[in-house]
């Protein structure tokens, strides 16, 4: 991916999403760009319209904190949505982990934590391209059997668009697609040489028209915890929550749990019971 590229759209449809008013701006009579203008943004950021055009079409070199700060201020971006930003504003070459497919490493540590949880508490390792790397017996009997999937096709983001089994777990899918959508974003900011993103992305818009859409709406989110209902085949609804953890740079640890006492908690123990016959972790991609 062209980071300059995602800088200038980045940019640009943040801008369209606000209106002059949003920004204590009058609206000037025959108006015709939808949202913010340029020299909008750059009236709002304290510097010149020229200024403010090379870096969204990425022609200015490194810009500087403090200038990124202004644009994100002048754009009301939320801490994701400005973190994002100074990643793709940053044109000094990628390291080398960034380029090329690499197999993701599975800590010994965080093997033997997916297997110390409580029998009623999901968990799964994922990737910076949300490919499942790890997880424990209940988290394929709640999620999906990951064990039986071919390695390509342990995939969060592919699983959600492309698997109809998946989509019709989640009654709220079309949140939870946009949200896995966003957070994908920032893993493509992070890392724009990575092969093995890009082609997901490519696939994914290629045969899905959902994820073409939200990807082209430039949309960021970090999750980080929160709660997320299912309507499993075997054991009807749940609500759960779930905490996101940072394992390293590019792996975070997803648990799910439900509160003690409930419905959710007493179809989580059913689910247990299914999960002892499904294989835990990832067999590849470990050490």
């Amino acid at each position: 991916m062209d980071r300059r590229e995602e800088l200038s759209d980045f940019l640009r449809t943040r801008r369209e999403r606000l209106q002059p008013e949003d920004v204590g701006l009058q609206r000037q009579p025959r108006r015709r760009a939808p949202g913010l203008r340029r020299e909008d943004v750059a009236l709002l950021s304290g510097v010149s319209v020229d200024y403010y055009t090379r870096i969204e079409q990425g022609r200015g070199r490194h810009p500087s904190l403090e200038v990124l700060q202004a644009i994100g201020r002048a754009l009301r971006l939320d801490e994701a949505e400005q973190r994002h930003l100074e990643t793709l504003a940053d044109d000094r070459p990628a390291g080398p982990q960034a380029h090329a497919r690499c197999t993701e490493k599975v800590r010994p540590g965080v093997k033997r934590l997916l297997t110390a949880f409580a029998p009623t508490t999901a968990a799964l390792l994922l990737g910076r391209s949300r490919d499942v790397l790890a997880w424990n017996p209940l988290a394929a009997a709640l999620i999906a059997d990951f064990g039986q999937l071919p390695a390509s096709r342990r995939n969060m983001l592919w699983l959600t668009f492309m698997d109809p089994a998946t989509r019709a777990l989640y009654p709220d899918w079309a949140q939870l697609a946009a949200e896995a959508v966003a957070d994908l974003r920032l893993s493509s900011g992070r890392c724009p040489a990575d092969t093995g993103l890009t082609a997901l992305v490519e696939e994914l818009s290629v045969k899905s028209a959902e994820f073409r859409q939200l990807w082209a709406r430039h949309d960021v989110r970090q999750k980080s915890w929160g709660s997320k209902r299912f309507q499993h085949p075997s054991v009807g609804p749940l609500e759960l929550s779930y905490e996101v953890l940072d394992c390293t740079a590019d792996q975070v640890l997803v648990v799910y749990t439900a509160e003690a006492g409930s419905s959710s908690e007493q179809a989580l123990s059913l689910l247990s019971v299914i999960g002892t016959s499904l294989r835990e972790v990832a067999p590849t991609g470990s050490e």
